[in-house]
């Protein structure tokens, strides 16, 4: 006879496969010296091997426990799981997203990424102030994003908090984002944000954002 635990349900056996898939931490697609000076090799060993690693074992863990919940309709720990997989799911996702948004190679806007800057903000210059004054005013840690509006059709820059999804949180197709939270610059550039924002522009990988702004066009 099977006991309460191991009773199952046709959706409680689809969930348990849902989530039978591990996330894993992606790899670099350069060496972690490959953006220095602007990020040295210790913060993105750091950065990568130990806090996105963080977010992704926890991320891992929530879905166990969340997949454990459905299949014994256990509301209260359902309910109570949504913060632990919202912000180690984000800060996985935001992460995946970060180290593909950089590149030690010189790289361009495409031509309809620009035509959009300039139609949004006048000129690039303007752009990148503001990019950058929005999300050096972060209140704490958080993301600065540059994202794509449907509805509009038109880019917009934001900030998300902790490592809320940009997406999820404010229905923007996120196509560049900037980390700033400590653990992404403090060993290098202290307590002085606004230079490590503005510094990350020189290794901006525009050929994946503009790939990304194609794909929320599309």
């Amino acid at each position: 006879m099977l006991s309460l635990r191991q009773k199952t349900t046709p959706l409680g056996n689809a969930v348990a496969g849902f989530f039978r898939s591990k996330h894993t931490l992606p790899d670099l697609p350069y060496d972690y010296k490959a953006l220095e000076p602007i990020i040295c090799a210790e913060i993105m060993e750091l950065h990568h091997k130990k806090h996105h690693q963080a977010y992704v074992t926890n991320y891992n863990a929530a879905e166990e426990q969340l997949a454990d919940a459905l299949q014994k309709n256990d509301t209260t720990k359902i309910v109570g799981l949504q913060n632990a997989i919202r912000f180690n799911g984000g800060g996985h996702l935001n992460h995946d997203i970060f180290w593909k948004n950089l590149t030690p190679k010189t790289t361009n806007l495409s031509p309809e990424l620009k035509q959009s800057v300039e139609a949004t903000y006048g000129d690039f210059e303007t752009f990148k102030k503001t990019l950058i004054t929005t999300t050096a005013a972060i209140q704490g840690s958080g993301w600065g994003w540059l994202g794509y509006n449907k509805l509009t059709k038109s880019l917009q820059i934001t900030t998300c908090a902790n490592q809320d999804p940009l997406q999820a949180t404010t229905g923007l197709i996120p196509l560049l984002g900037i980390d700033v939270w400590e653990h992404a610059y403090y060993l290098q550039y202290k307590n002085v944000r606004p230079d490590y924002v503005e510094s990350i522009f020189d290794i901006i990988n525009w050929n994946d954002v503009s790939a990304r702004f194609a794909a929320a066009k599309a």
